[in-house]
């Protein structure tokens, strides 16, 4: 059974980082493309970025790239990631996603 466990959410101000972990389970992590997406209040899902297997510089959204980073540790079997210069409109619930499941989510707000 996929497992994915989100966490590193919370509450942080305009212009400040947050780094966000996927702890995964239930298939060979090593192999698989990951993802990181996101929904904001009354909004769809949203892609922010993926990583390949073999990890490398990963894909971003317009919207994130140079301010967020992917990155995975496929000997913890562990998704990343790093958010810089955070805006308000990055407020939203962040889910991992591989396999066509996602976890639980973990929540970012950015505010002032």
């Amino acid at each position: 059974e996929v497992q994915l466990v989100e966490s590193g959410g919370g509450l942080v101000q305009p212009g400040g980082s947050l780094r966000l972990s996927c702890a995964a389970s239930g298939f060979v992590f090593s192999r698989y493309v990951m993802s990181w997406v996101r929904q904001a209040p009354g909004k769809g899902l949203e892609w922010v970025s993926t990583i390949y297997s073999g990890g490398g510089l990963g894909d971003y959204a317009d919207s994130v790239k140079g301010r967020f980073t992917i990155s995975r540790d496929n000997a913890k079997n562990t998704l990343y990631l790093q958010m810089n210069s955070l805006k308000p409109e990055d407020t939203a619930v962040y889910y991992c996603q591989a396999l066509g499941n996602r976890g639980q989510g973990t929540q970012v707000t950015v505010s002032s």
